[in-house]
């Protein structure tokens, strides 16, 4: 779905990128995991056309990304931190991005899984960061896509939320829906992810099925692996994978 080859990104005089090279299997759900600063976002902004790479292409569905953006109304984004205006209701909010997609979206049983229904007149400012990311989340799923990037997409949530938003994630993917998604928590990517991409200052040190990831370092837990590869430091002895082309 997504081929990612030689992508370069410096800001300034910081190198975050250093010749990446990814496929992103469709129908699957890839976790790119790594420290802070590793690129993850980067990555994924740089998918979504909001960052321009120096060096490199980015193709999806066989075509390499145009400037005009319209790939995206495929793509279904949670940002890691979203901004809008602090004045706007949550009920104007969601009419507003139903009305710049000129698209509209039942979103009756996410208000409802999500337990929105008292906030939907309030304003966002006065909103909690848990129930802003509510908010975020019915943004994201409002409509169908092929493709969901989420930037750390449990931020704030409580444990009836998160289950609410794993049985999302795996619904749409049972429906064909790929998914792209960074987070700092492992028994999540255990429970949900195909695939593992794993970034280390700007570099890929693993590429490939999770279970090959424990399997190569003779682990049964995710965040063991994570820990012998961060032991190496990048010293080229943990080598990337590749996963089938889907």
């Amino acid at each position: 779905m997504i081929e990612i080859k030689d992508l370069y990104k410096s800001f300034g005089k910081n190198q975050v990128l250093k010749g990446v090279d990814l496929t992103i299997p469709r129908g699957q759900i890839t976790a790119v995991l790594g420290p802070n600063g590793s690129g993850k976002t980067t990555v994924l902004k740089s998918i979504l056309g909001l960052v321009v790479p120096d060096q490199g292409m980015i193709t999806y569905q066989g075509h390499p990304l145009d400037k005009s953006g319209n790939y995206r109304h495929q793509i279904g984004y949670l940002p890691q931190i979203a901004r809008f205006p602090d004045n706007l209701r949550v009920r104007e909010l969601f009419d507003m991005i139903q009305d710049l997609r000129s698209e509209k979206s039942d979103i009756s049983s996410l208000v409802e899984n999500f337990k929105l229904q008292p906030f939907m007149r309030q304003r966002l400012r006065n909103l909690s960061g848990g129930t802003r990311q509510k908010v975020n989340t019915i943004l994201t799923f409002m409509f169908d896509c092929e493709l969901y990037i989420l930037d750390e997409p449990t931020a704030g949530l409580d444990p009836v939320a998160m289950i609410k938003l794993k049985e999302l994630i795996t619904n749409r993917q049972e429906q064909g829906s790929t998914f792209l998604l960074t987070t700092h928590i492992m028994s999540l990517v255990e429970e949900l992810a195909d695939h593992i991409i794993f970034l280390l200052d700007g570099r890929i040190h693993y590429h490939g099925p999770l279970q090959d990831l424990k399997s190569l370092h003779g682990e049964a837990n995710l965040e063991r692996a994570i820990a012998r590869i961060l032991e190496s430091n990048g010293d080229g002895s943990t080598k990337s994978k590749s996963p089938t082309h889907a």
